[in-house]
């Protein structure tokens, strides 16, 4: 994330408004995977549904909150706006909108076709223009390896959800299309940022729980591709246990990420946990491997625990006036 916005042109303080940044998206994507996790293991693991339901409910209801809170951002300080878009950190968080969105519809499954296919329909189209906007200005501008890190997944690997809704609802093209853009650059940007990690210096301690989206890639795209081809092949199989890997590794760094103060960041824990949770049960269910049920159990109890304890830090410094201010 960047440095705090700059001051309006008429020199006066903008107030905690201008300071409300758009990864708090991610809010609605840690609480949204969580309750689609939910879901899932209640078809799987016979939970009480009542969790997933209250969970996809505060889901939309954060997005209608954030959304109008970052539109009057829009209106009251668009240089505030502009310039977190303008960061070569910060922009790759704006897809989390889109995300939002996307993950929204795959809720509004249960509720009719007529309702997730226009968020779906809305979701994929913002997605598309944020992917190809994010993408050009990679290209056509220089960039410090050092902006680098796992949250420029986000633009492009977003691209995986999309089959979620679309496939059952029939558009397997278009699902196809977006599929094969996440998977292609997930494996180009995997290399550079893990470059980056590995052979340059250390990331600052506010980014180090983007680590965590390293899992998200491989999770949702066994999951989407599973979507799509309707059974567990060997590619699946990959896709998979690399994310179930990934997720072992990060667990092997618990004390880094427990010494990172609380930060916006802290949400970048939370979906990647829900999407492995949601691929784990997605495994389970298909192909009856018993050594998977206390792994599920285990991953739903990790992800509900975390993204639990990530809302009441992120309420606590709402309530606090630590939420919205400049950055440091």
């Amino acid at each position: 994330m960047s440095a705090a916005s700059p001051a309006p042109a008429d020199g006066r303080p903008g107030g905690w408004l201008e300071h409300v940044p758009a990864p708090l998206f991610a809010v609605v994507m840690g609480v949204c995977g969580l309750g689609l996790a939910w879901r899932k293991a209640h078809a799987v693991l016979h939970v009480p549904a009542h969790v997933s339901n209250a969970a996809l409910a505060a889901a939309a209801a954060v997005f209608l909150a954030l959304t109008a809170l970052y539109a009057a951002k829009a209106v009251r300080h668009p240089h505030a706006v502009a310039a977190e878009f303008q960061n070569p950190i910060r922009a790759n968080f704006f897809p989390a909108f889109s995300i939002s969105i996307l993950l929204l519809s795959r809720a509004a499954l249960s509720i009719g076709p007529q309702t997730a296919f226009a968020l779906w329909s809305v979701g994929a189209a913002i997605h598309l223009a944020f992917t190809l906007h994010l993408l050009k200005r990679w290209i056509v501008r220089n960039h410090d390896i050092h902006h680098s890190n796992p949250a420029w997944f986000i633009p492009v690997v977003g691209n995986l959800l999309v089959p979620l809704t679309g496939a059952p609802l029939g558009h397997v093209e278009v699902s196809w299309f977006f599929f094969s853009i996440g998977i292609v650059f997930w494996v180009i940007l995997f290399t550079v940022v893990f470059y980056r990690i590995v052979f340059h210096d250390q990331l600052p301690a506010k980014f180090v729980p983007t680590l965590f989206i390293l899992i998200a890639p491989p999770a949702i795209g066994f999951i989407s591709y599973e979507a799509l081809t309707g059974g567990i092949d060997p590619f699946a199989r990959i896709l998979f246990y690399s994310a179930l890997f990934l997720g072992l590794l990060v667990l092997t760094m618990a004390r880094q990420f427990l010494a990172v103060p609380f930060a916006v960041s802290w949400w970048a824990y939370t979906f990647p946990l829900d999407a492995l949770t949601i691929a784990a049960l997605e495994y389970h269910e298909r192909t009856g491997a018993e050594a998977m049920a206390p792994i599920c159990w285990l991953a739903l109890a990790l992800t509900t625990a975390i993204v639990v304890g990530v809302l009441i830090r992120t309420l606590a410094a709402l309530f606090a006036g630590n939420l919205f201010v400049p950055e440091k």
